[in-house]
């Protein structure tokens, strides 16, 4: 367990934590949480990629660590009413199909290679910027009062947009990649 993997298993531990504080109405403290597991996605590859750290468990800990924060906080902030209900289910849906499709092509033989699209990296700070700023409104207040009134739809349709169009390059890579069967 290297430094890039235990930030990794850190942010995944942290989901129920942020789950937990937004339900119980502590705003604050789940946005802060959220941030600091959001900023720590960003360090966890940085680290591993400047010193030589990348590991084959780091590989499937990082984006199944991304998937389980975002897809559980999408759910809760749609549950508070703070998201709305089609928002959440792209996200969710996609990320289904993402796991679902490695996990088929594992089980057909065909191995998966993790190795995120940058339309993929782009969506998912996208969305950790969208659900940032979810949380930041719970706790401290309406975007009217925090941000100009056109910043949250812009976020909505740009995650709605980036989680749409990464979720389609990935079902057409795997199908051009998936052998004919008899």
């Amino acid at each position: 367990m290297n430094a890039p993997n235990l930030i990794s298993l850190v942010r995944l531990l942290a989901v129920p934590l942020v789950v937990w504080l937004t339900l119980e109405g502590h705003g604050v403290w789940a946005f802060w949480v959220f941030v600091g597991a959001g900023v720590s996605d960003a360090i966890d590859g940085a680290i591993a990629k400047r010193f030589g750290l990348a590991t084959d468990l780091g590989r499937y800990l990082d984006p199944i660590a991304d998937k389980v924060l975002l897809v559980a906080v999408y759910v809760t902030l749609g549950s508070a009413g703070a998201v709305a209900t089609w928002l959440v289910m792209l996200v969710v849906t996609r990320d289904a199909l993402i796991v679902g499709g490695a996990m088929l092509s594992q089980a057909r033989g065909h191995g998966v290679q993790i190795q995120p699209l940058l339309l993929s990296k782009v969506n998912t700070a996208m969305q950790i910027v969208l659900a940032a700023a979810l949380l930041g409104e719970l706790a401290y207040g309406s975007f009217a009062e925090l941000a100009a009134p056109w910043v949250k739809p812009v976020l909505v349709w740009t995650v709605a947009a980036t989680t749409t169009a990464s979720g389609i390059v990935y079902l057409w890579r795997w199908g051009a990649a998936a052998p004919e069967e008899a």
